[in-house]
């Protein structure tokens, strides 16, 4: 096991790692350039549901939160679902960048499933909570 000059455990960042970082900032920066478009009435829900992507990305691969790799993958997968029925909910399925993007975080979604498979490179066993 490797650590960080702070002592923390370093994951091994991979193809799979790769590819969460990849389209979790691709759905982030959709969500963000689809604010900024004039006449936008979801503008601030996009906003901040980029900005929610980009912070539980960081969130994810943050060696101090290392400990918590395993809920953090389950609650971006949450985050990542809920997206999705929102986009249904709030009647945007006639859109091409919302079919794009939904699919794109569709395979977030699975990346993210596989990830959570694996084995946990801070500890003996996989990640969950810590025991108090």
């Amino acid at each position: 096991m490797r650590t960080s000059e702070l002592g923390h455990p370093r994951r091994q960042v991979g193809l799979l790692q790769l590819g969460v970082m990849f389209f979790t900032l691709m759905t982030a920066f959709i969500h963000i350039y689809l604010a900024v478009q004039p006449g936008e009435e979801l503008r601030t829900w996009f906003i901040l549901n980029g900005i929610g992507y980009i912070v539980l990305l960081i969130s994810l691969f943050l060696p101090q939160l290392a400990a918590y790799h395993r809920p953090l993958c389950y609650t971006l997968i949450a985050y990542t679902a809920l997206t999705i029925i929102l986009w249904f909910i709030f009647g945007q399925p006639s859109d091409a960048i919302g079919f794009a993007t939904k699919g794109i975080e569709l395979i977030l979604i699975g990346l993210l499933i596989l990830e959570s498979r694996r084995p946990y490179a801070g500890s003996k066993e996989s990640p969950s909570l810590p025991v108090h």
